[in-house]
């Protein structure tokens, strides 16, 4: 282990996102922390690399749990130099079909877990005066799709918080950035997804097509994980990291018609948004 390599915490590196950056971040140097939820995980993910590849049990819905674990990191290993949260899950389902439980379980992984993470990180880098935090989102957090209502919300929070974290925390020498991807070949649209069951007829026409879609497009998208990750570290070494990044041309293509479409909305409703000041 050098001492002068950078370490980086990622939460879920089991599979997907989190073990494709995980490796390369390895094969590049880097000391990588990852968050697993089994015994059996911890000991797979810590053969990466005999000296750089610790894992960490934990469960980001405790909050208790992510404070202690940030402070062992911290005490025990390295400073963190770099937090990715990248732990969530997806959930497909329309709105009214899908229950109050199912929308507290998408937020409290998706976006309280993150954001109990970044809070157990921040009295470190606040105190050093560095690091940077890099919060994965989704396409799926600038535009929506039919049937992934809970999981936009959380992504849109998402984007939200770091946005504004960024900016109460740049002075302090600390950056935030929003990843948000587009379609890759990961396990997201298969076991990583959780369904609500169909029940309302009448929303046949509109989510089945975008049901079979989904699982059609499953294993075979354009993007390729290791590539998002070789992008990510890219982000990680530069000097100035963008609040927002992108990833992916169908995010690109899927985001620039969601702009396009709100500054015809704003154009065509002027009128009436300029017009509610007091006179």
């Amino acid at each position: 282990m050098t001492s002068t390599a950078k370490t980086i915490f990622i939460t879920g590196v089991s599979s997907g996102f989190g073990r494709a950056l995980a490796t390369e971040a390895l094969a590049a140097g880097y000391r990588v922390v990852g968050t697993v939820r089994s015994e059996a995980a911890a000991a797979e993910f810590e053969r990466l690399h005999a000296e750089r590849a610790f894992a960490k049990r934990l469960d980001v819905t405790d909050d208790a749990a992510v404070l202690a674990v940030l402070a062992e990191v911290e005490r025990e290993i390295a400073p963190i130099d770099v937090l990715v949260n990248n732990a969530g899950y997806g959930l497909e389902g329309v709105i009214e079909e899908s229950s109050m439980a199912d929308l507290r379980q998408q937020f409290a992984v998706n976006v309280f877990g993150a954001v109990a993470v970044m809070k157990a990180v921040l009295p470190f880098m606040r105190t050093r005066r560095s690091g940077h935090i890099i919060n994965i989102t989704s396409m799926g957090g600038h535009t929506t799709f039919p049937g992934l209502g809970f999981y936009h919300g959380t992504k849109f929070a998402l984007e939200g918080i770091s946005e504004t974290l960024g900016k109460e925390v740049r002075d302090l020498g600390i950056a935030v950035t929003a990843v948000a991807p587009g379609g890759f070949r990961t396990d997201w649209a298969g076991r990583s997804m959780i369904r609500a069951p169909r029940s309302i007829g009448d929303y046949d026409a509109t989510f089945e097509p975008q049901r079979a879609a989904r699982q059609a497009r499953n294993g075979k998208q354009a993007g390729d994980p290791r590539k998002a990750a070789q992008a990510i570290l890219k982000l990680i070494e530069s000097k100035a990291p963008p609040a927002h990044l992108l990833l992916g041309p169908d995010a690109v293509t899927a985001v620039g018609a969601k702009l396009e479409n709100l500054q015809a909305e704003i154009e065509a409703w002027k009128e009436v948004s300029l017009s509610t000041d007091f006179d």
